[in-house]
């Protein structure tokens, strides 16, 4: 299928379907409007209109003029001073989001760049000649860009089927010639918030998962401690106004119905701990952030983030040299996104502890095997334990980092990008951790000391991980289980809850009205006419979670 860029905007399911290797396209009307804000540069710079980045210098520069006959100069040279990324480059997902992320802004009709850069930027991606983009360095936005842009005018480097190659030679082997730059177009390459926006796209679309499968596997750990139902009464936690906490009630009821092992020990507690039975109320808080982080992010990719901003018409054409590129709002979102998923991994660990604790969980001590000699899940609980301080630690607004930087002409910085990055290895952390407890809670169903069938749900889980991975006997290294079980939970959606309608009130939404799971991410996005459907016209389920992945 390809996403297509049309009169409305891409929102954060189709960024990250672009994101997963989807192509995308440009409609006639989006061509025309980037055609169209072309023809007000021009004007811009026949008329001598000041304009910040086309006839003037940037950052503390920007009251240096600049000539007709230098601002090809000066397009070629931002990139070049720009690309200052260090570190590991990204990878091809992260780009290939950031790409679809700057086709959008571009498609918006105000950022002034011809019709030929961005449909070199679509060729890259539909190519997957991606270019290679150092993670680091950005206290915003313009880095990575830079290093896309690079490409563009046959410099940096691309991935291209598994050889580095420079740009040029790459543009030669997909057909394509290097670019040169006219006025504005240097500036626009590196300006906006594509890169938030992309990687933020992305990080949604892997917290959904991530969420998704936490469910699921606290619903094994409940059923292996002995949990009480009561902690997911449809009429108590109607009490509590949240469409997340509900939304995980339900989830809960869905996946434990029909429980033995629970059915066996209803009343034998008051209330378990707080990370059994407040499962609907951190599991839901986090969803309540995600759909309000979903708001924000599509109200981004509905946003021009150019600066300047070219409006009007040929006749009368305008320029806004403001601050729509500043990404305030939206690193403030990925901050709050990376903090509720540090707290949901957080309190898998501690699940995860109760199950290879025989204090507390009833259940032979580490899940091992007798003697003394296998130590079982001890030491994976370390590891659990150290993820969660690591993302304890990465939870630090970066959006409170601030810096001066230009000669005090860019004095307030809000780290927008930094904020997404931190926020994808959080989410990373998270399902490590959630693998881990996976793994646990498989291993204690094997243990099980109370002769009663598991929930077919939770059933279907167990069966799901013992196809890939056999009950832990200290007779191999823990680490590849641990890999597997995390690709399981990155790559995967979990198996299908039972019907919703037989167990409760309808599925909670996320703000545009799509149940947050990936395929119907993708069906709303079908209904709506932005993605087209395979020559098949099918789309089955596994397909449709590797939009996600």
């Amino acid at each position: 299928m390809a996403v297509i860029r049309s009169n409305r905007p891409l929102d954060w399911a189709q960024v990250a379907a672009v994101a997963a290797g989807e192509p995308l396209e440009l409609s006639a009307d989006a061509r025309a409007r980037i055609a169209a804000a072309r023809v007000l540069v021009e004007q811009i710079v026949e008329r001598g209109i000041r304009a910040y980045g086309v006839n003037t210098g940037v950052g503390a520069l920007c009251d240096v003029i600049v000539s007709p006959g230098e601002q090809r100069t000066l397009s070629r040279n931002i990139l070049m001073s720009h690309a200052v990324g260090v570190g590991a480059p990204l990878g091809v997902a992260e780009t290939r989001a950031i790409m679809a992320a700057a086709v959008n802004n571009f498609a918006h009709g105000h950022s002034g760049i011809r019709l030929e850069v961005a449909d070199q930027l679509v060729a890259l991606l539909n190519a997957d000649c991606l270019p290679e983009v150092p993670a680091f360095g950005s206290v915003g936005y313009l880095s990575h860009m830079a290093h896309i842009a690079l490409v563009c005018i046959g410099e940096g480097y691309v991935r291209f089927r598994g050889e580095r190659l420079k740009g040029r030679d790459a543009l030669q082997r997909i057909g394509l010639e290097p670019l040169v730059l006219e006025a504005k177009e240097g500036l626009s390459m590196v300006n906006g918030t594509p890169c938030v926006t992309g990687l933020a796209a992305l990080a949604l679309a892997r917290a959904e998962r991530l969420l998704d499968w936490t469910d699921m596997v606290a619903s094994m750990s409940f059923e292996n401690l002995r949990g009480q139902l009561a902690a997911f009464d449809e009429a108590s936690l109607a009490l509590r106004i949240s469409p997340g906490l509900n939304k995980v009630g339900e989830r809960m009821r869905a996946a434990l119905a029909d429980s033995g092992i629970l059915a066996a020990v209803v009343g034998h507690r008051t209330q378990d701990p707080l990370s059994m039975r407040t499962i609907p109320h951190v599991h839901g808080a986090a969803r309540d952030v995600l759909a309000a982080t979903a708001e924000v992010v599509d109200r981004e990719l509905a946003s021009i983030t150019d600066n300047p901003i070219v409006a009007g018409t040929p006749e009368d054409p305008r320029v806004y040299s403001q601050a729509h590129a500043v990404g305030a709002s939206i690193a403030l979102a990925m901050d709050s996104l990376a903090t509720a998923i540090a707290q949901v991994a957080a309190m898998a660990e501690r699940r995860l502890d109760r199950l290879v604790n025989p204090l507390v969980s009833g259940l032979p001590a580490f899940l091992a095997e007798p003697g003394g000699t296998c130590s079982g899940f001890m030491i994976a609980q370390y590891t659990a334990a150290s993820l969660v301080a690591q993302n304890r630690r990465l939870a630090l607004p970066a959006s409170l980092d601030g810096g001066i930087t230009s000669g005090l002409q860019e004095d307030h910085l809000c780290h927008a990008t930094p904020a997404a990055l931190k926020a994808l290895e959080i989410i990373d952390n998270g399902g490590r951790i959630v693998a881990i407890e996976l793994l646990a809670a498989t291993q204690a169903y094997d243990l099980q000391s109370i002769d009663a069938p598991r929930a077919p749900h939770t059933e279907a889980l167990w069966q799901r991980v013992r196809r890939v991975v056999p009950a832990y006997r200290d007779d191999r290294p823990l680490a590849d289980d641990m890999s597997i079980a995390f690709r399981m939970i990155a790559d995967e959606a979990p198996p299908p809850l039972p019907n919703p309608g037989n167990i409760g009130p309808r599925p909670v939404t996320s703000a545009g009205g799509a149940a947050l799971t990936p395929p119907a991410t993708l069906t709303r996005l079908a209904a709506a006419g932005h993605v087209r459907a395979a020559a098949s016209g099918a789309v089955n389920d596994g397909q449709a979670a590797a939009h996600m992945a």
